[in-house]
């Protein structure tokens, strides 16, 4: 058995999308044992995949080159890895690869593309096209160990009795987020013909979504209700999630269910789309030259209209829900 250690701590989005790589992989190498090391909150995430061994840290514990030596030997000691897999490439890991490369590991790590997505979010650049997707970034890693892992990008349903229509309204950043009146409003008119599910979290996010409750009928708000594990088995009976460029579209993916994805300053050209995710199911303004204007929508917005997501017709969502 080759014992595979693999780490990405952030972000929760991303260290989602290794989930279904992982699995496909491991399906296609049963001699490969992954131990996937991030951060202790996202051990679900990868629950039911055998083959996986998930060690949770807190990176507090863990600061600084000494701190970092110390968990680096720690994994040594307890796992004995025959590879090392860094599918995260920022300051942290690339001081554990160089410490594991000293110990006489080999190291492989995730090509990021980073050119290409500086050319990509070039808002003058009127050349874009689409770039590798993350997911296959990730089983690059792999594939330049020596092993062979074709993905399929299908969806895998965990559930045959699918019901309802989750919607998450927030992201991270406002570059990725639909107005709140927009999604209010979009909420209300499907709230008429089907049952909706609220997925959110942190303190402002969970009391305005159990006032949009209290608000609109036929609606439940789950957020901060759910253990991470709950989170999922509620996705995975959903007939259908909408979400913004954001975690809970990867936690879709996960799970196997359909998402409508609704794209801002981002685009799925940067390759984030979730796994499996048809490119039908995305809604966004495709006639703004400006788009994408970052990767990750963080950028304040250069127009300063946000018009990629003020000028959205939640018409399109609708129209892709009633499909």
């Amino acid at each position: 058995m080759t014992r595979i250690l693999a780490y990405r701590f952030s972000a929760f989005g991303d260290v989602a999308m290794t989930a279904p790589v992982f699995r496909e992989f491991l399906e296609q190498n049963p001699s490969v044992e992954i131990v996937m090391v991030s951060r202790s909150n996202f051990g679900a995430l990868f629950a039911d995949i055998p083959n996986v061994i998930f060690k949770g840290i807190n990176l507090d514990d863990y600061k600084g080159i000494f701190g970092l030596r110390r968990l680096a030997n720690e994994l040594i000691q307890e796992f004995h890895p025959d590879m090392v897999a860094n599918l995260h490439d920022v300051i942290r890991t690339k001081i554990l690869d160089k410490i594991y490369e000293r110990k006489g590991l080999k190291v492989f790590k995730i090509n990021k593309g980073k050119e290409e997505k500086e050319h990509l979010t070039d808002i003058w650049s009127l050349n874009k096209v689409q770039l590798k997707k993350t997911v296959e970034r990730y089983a690059d890693v792999f594939r330049e160990m020596g092993f062979k892992v074709e993905l399929s990008h299908q969806l895998r349903s965990t559930s045959s009795d699918k019901s309802g229509i989750g919607f998450a309204p927030f992201a991270q950043h406002q570059g990725k987020m639909l107005p709140l009146e927009k999604s209010y409003e979009l909420v209300r008119i499907l709230a008429q013909k089907h049952t909706i599910y609220f997925f959110g979290g942190g303190k402002s996010e969970t009391e305005t979504l159990e006032k949009w409750e209290r608000e609109i009928p036929n609606t439940q708000s789950l957020a901060g209700k759910l253990s991470l594990n709950e989170e999922l088995e509620k996705i995975s009976k959903l007939e259908l999630m909408i979400s913004m460029d954001s975690a809970n579209m990867h936690l879709a993916s996960l799970m196997g269910t359909r998402c409508i994805s609704v794209w801002g300053a981002t685009h799925p050209y940067a390759g984030f789309l979730g796994f499996g995710q048809s490119e039908n199911d995305v809604v966004q303004m495709s006639d703004l030259t400006c788009r994408p204007c970052s990767v990750f929508g963080d950028k304040e917005c250069f127009r300063g209209d946000w018009a990629c997501l003020e000028e959205l017709d939640i018409q399109k969502i609708i129209g892709k829900v009633n499909i």
